[in-house]
């Protein structure tokens, strides 16, 4: 038995899957880290382990790629959690799956909170339908609000959230602040006047007060899209406040002790260092942190042999073939000399009386029964074919010593990096996932991802690998 997995040094505290999604407190979990380290993969693996352990479970990504459809046979996510097939559901857990659509999220907060005439007159905005499209955290701000509203439905009794990469996968928690900031602010007032004065009386007091301020606004932002954004600011006046409570509400329920942050890594430097400034940020927002998933780490199941001590038997490997080849030339001379015919002692030997060809030996009639060969090939010659020699042989094993050396160069970096975070931060919590050779795509690859999670380390050992 071979382990492909390392294990943490005993000063690290290791981090319990099972126990966090079996934890029927536990009601979020957001998977955070920066891009390319596998939290889509992540955050679908805990959601299939946790509903397959008899949770009801939904998957929400705000992450553009499409894998986490692909990896449940859901043709495509959109706004609305789709349940998904194939998972066994024997212990009574459920897994539904969705992918943020932040305009229809806008959408829907409007058609919410506003009578039919003026949700239509927002719709048909022509700032609204700039802002919900791509206003800047506008993104962040749908997945806060997507998030309070899956919370509050209380259909399901654990919501995993699958952040966008880099470190904008904490601009969520800002989101509130700024567009708190942006709603509350000094140029939406400005907007927003003439609106609470009212008719003449407010065209007036725009007039006469904000001349100024309105002609240069006019200036840069064009005559048209400013009355666009007076009228979308009328129209949602009555909202704003709403906007701002359900936003602190939403940042509230994130630090709350129901809600867990998973901070998701590969063993390199850029990505780890990603993750101390996560971490950190966590503990300044006072945010709950459950601890690090370290990704893709990388193992060997002769872990034993050194680096060095592989290179060196490589070294002594081509040293000894180099040898035996020198050794080996003159006799291999004296050898061809003695086979070649003798021309002066007489004719050569009849080859066909004595059932010999040019390419072997033949079964004549009057030969002996079984001598035949295959393809005609002599018994040294096919035992050449079926058999490396030693020389290719040795040639082998150097090659592979040498990739070892290689495996376990990496390794040694990888637990360097991993120690140089584990130092920085001996309170969080971790758990290593082995570097697989194969893309996830399937809720086969999905369990054994979320088996990987769980794994104690001195379990490993009956893994089969399938990657990210």
């Amino acid at each position: 038995m071979t382990s492909d997995t390392t294990t943490l040094d005993a000063s690290a505290p290791r981090l319990e899957v099972d126990a966090l999604i079996d934890d029927p407190h536990t009601r979020i979990v957001v998977c955070c880290g920066s891009g390319g380290v596998g939290k889509t993969t992540t955050a679908a693996a805990l959601g299939v382990r946790a509903a397959e352990r008899g949770r009801k479970v939904v998957v929400l990504t705000i992450d553009p790629a499409r894998r986490l459809a692909q990896s449940m046979g859901i043709s495509e996510l959109d706004n609305v959690p789709r349940q998904v097939k194939d998972v066994d559901e024997s212990a009574g857990g459920e897994l539904h799956a969705m992918m943020l659509d932040m305009k229809r999220t806008f959408d829907e907060i409007v058609e919410g909170h506003a009578d039919a005439d003026r949700a239509r007159a927002i719709l048909e905005n022509p700032f609204y339908q700039s802002l919900s499209a791509g206003f800047a955290g506008t993104q962040e701000y749908m997945a806060m609000e997507k998030l309070g509203q899956l919370r509050a439905n209380d259909e399901w009794d654990l919501i995993i959230v699958d952040t966008p990469p880099s470190r904008s996968a904490l601009d969520f928690l800002d989101a509130p602040k700024r567009l708190g900031s942006f709603l509350d602010g000094k140029f939406i007032r400005v907007l927003m006047a003439p609106a609470k004065v009212g008719g003449r009386a407010g065209m007036k007091f725009l007039n006469v007060g904000m001349s100024m301020m309105t002609g240069t606004l006019s200036k840069l932002m064009g005559g048209q899209l400013l009355r666009d954004v007076q009228t979308f600011v009328a129209a949602m006046d009555t909202m704003f406040g709403g906007f701002r409570t359900r936003a602190d509400a939403t940042y509230r329920l994130l630090q709350a002790p129901g809600t867990a942050f998973l901070v998701v890594a590969a063993p390199e430097r850029d990505a780890l260092r990603e993750a101390a400034y996560f971490v950190e940020r966590l503990a300044a927002e006072q945010m709950p942190l459950a601890g690090l998933v370290l990704n893709r780490v990388h193992g060997s199941g002769a872990a034993q042999l050194s680096a060095e001590r592989a290179l060196a038997a490589a070294e002594a490997l081509t040293d000894r073939m180099a040898e035996d080849t020198h050794a080996d030339a003159p006799a291999d001379t004296e050898a061809e000399a003695e086979s070649a015919p003798d021309t002066a002692a007489g004719p050569a030997p009849d080859r066909t009386e004595n059932n010999l060809e040019a390419t072997g030996i033949v079964d004549l009639d009057g030969g002996k029964a079984g001598s035949r060969t295959v393809g005609g090939l002599s018994p040294a010659a096919a035992a050449e074919q079926v058999a490396p020699t030693s020389a290719s042989a040795a040639q082998l094993a150097a090659g592979l010593l040498r990739l070892h050396a290689e495996r376990m160069q990496v390794l040694a970096r990888e637990r360097r990096t991993r120690d140089r975070f584990t130092t920085l931060h001996p309170e969080v919590p971790v758990t290593e996932v082995a570097a697989l050779p194969g893309d996830v795509h399937d809720l086969a690859g999905l369990r054994a991802i979320g088996d990987r999670l769980a794994l104690n380390p001195t379990d490993a050992e009956d893994l089969t690998n399938t990657d990210d």
